[in-house]
């Protein structure tokens, strides 16, 4: 059934792709509840980072659509010269006299047309790797363009862990007038579960972010460190919720 317009029906193609748009609110939302409750702390600031990043992801993506139209016009000329530059042995080859005796003569014979032949076929390949190497440029530019923009969620990925690696239940939950380890911050019980929530869904809003450059490039070197940046993060969340999970068994008694 097509939905009727002004129904409010959504179409389930929607559902097919990653929306920046809704990235971008659940990450504001994500920042607020991190600030609301963790005034200052630095994982609402990768927050912020992580949503600055989200915002420019959108024209990111679009602008890996759109061609590169002077790299795409040169590449274009350039094999064009690539070509004619390559078949004018052949039309030469294909001149009536070059048979008749002409330049079969001046190249000494059967032999050194054969010679000349061979030559001609590895200038060939030579051209044709440069044909490739100027046919590829484009999608090489949007690579490196796309590798670059997924380091920096790698890298926040790894701030993440930081934050989290030093939010030991056993460390951070003490016992009413006693005092925490150098370096680390008393919390109780259900502040430490919310900031560990928290970070576990920092890392997977930045999954989100590495999965929506794709929709944008379909590169098999870009989805392999996209694949990456999901595992990195899953095995991150795991950690996290491990932590989670010990809450109740180390709460200190009264």
């Amino acid at each position: 059934m097509v939905p009727k317009e002004g129904s409010g029906e959504m179409s389930p193609q929607r559902y097919r792709r990653l929306d920046a748009s809704q990235i971008v609110g659940t990450l504001r939302s994500l920042r607020g509840r991190i600030e609301a409750r963790f005034p200052g702390a630095g994982l609402g600031k990768v927050c912020g980072e992580l949503l600055d990043i989200g915002e420019e992801a959108l024209e990111f993506t679009l602008s890996l659509r759109r061609p590169i139209y002077p790299i795409r016009i040169l590449s274009w000329l350039f094999i064009g010269l690539i070509v004619l530059f390559g078949l004018a042995p052949f039309a030469v080859f294909m001149r009536p006299d070059t048979w008749s005796g002409g330049l079969l003569d001046a190249l000494g014979g059967l032999g050194g047309m054969i010679e000349a032949i061979e030559a001609t076929l590895n200038e060939l390949v030579l051209l044709g790797v440069a044909v490739l190497f100027l046919a590829t440029a484009e999608g090489r530019i949007k690579r490196h363009r796309s590798l670059k923009a997924l380091r920096d969620l790698r890298s926040i990925a790894h701030v993440v862990d930081m934050h989290q690696l030093t939010k030991d239940p056993k460390d951070c939950l003490i016992a009413p007038g006693d005092e925490a380890d150098e370096g680390l911050e008393a919390m109780s019980s259900a502040d430490l579960a919310h900031y560990l929530d928290y970070c576990s869904e920092v890392l997977s809003l930045t999954s989100k972010l590495a999965a929506l450059y794709l929709e944008g490039f379909d590169d098999h070197v870009v989805i392999g460190a996209v694949n990456e940046i999901e595992e990195l993060a899953a095995g991150l969340s795991r950690k996290i919720w491990q932590k989670i999970m010990l809450l109740d068994r180390v709460v200190p008694e009264p």
